[in-house]
């Protein structure tokens, strides 16, 4: 499994104040995908000028998780589930989605704390 990005992301019922302090910290806007999920969800995704990332995504709650993106979904998945992580008990947080250009899913640390993992589909 090669991990290719690793940030944080804010999952917010309003993310647009997120989204405007980050900008004042110097973030841009490089990429918006809207339409995810079966909630619609909007994730923008930023970077600031020495390369860090960070995305903001609305969502139904409140709570920040790390973003992994690795280049083998089914790996990464199976390596973290091996080594303490799990499946959220909520059964529409526990499915993976797959945007046609992504997949990723939810996992819960072994110490509660949150990851997406995700892989971006390559076309051929």
């Amino acid at each position: 499994m090669k991990i290719t990005s690793f940030n944080p992301m804010i999952i917010t019922k309003d993310p647009e104040p997120a989204i405007k302090l980050f900008e004042e910290m110097g973030f841009e806007r490089r990429h918006v995908k809207e339409g995810i999920g079966d909630d619609k969800t909007t994730d923008v995704r930023m970077k600031d000028a020495n390369g860090f990332h960070v995305d903001v995504a609305k969502g139904d709650g409140e709570y920040t998780m790390i973003r992994i993106n690795v280049d083998d979904f089914d790996e990464a998945v199976e390596f973290f589930l091996a080594h303490g992580c799990r499946k959220p008990n909520h059964e529409r947080a526990s499915q993976t989605i797959d945007t046609g250009s992504s997949k990723f899913t939810i996992l819960v640390g072994p110490s509660g704390f949150l990851l997406e993992i995700s892989q971006h589909i390559k076309e051929e």
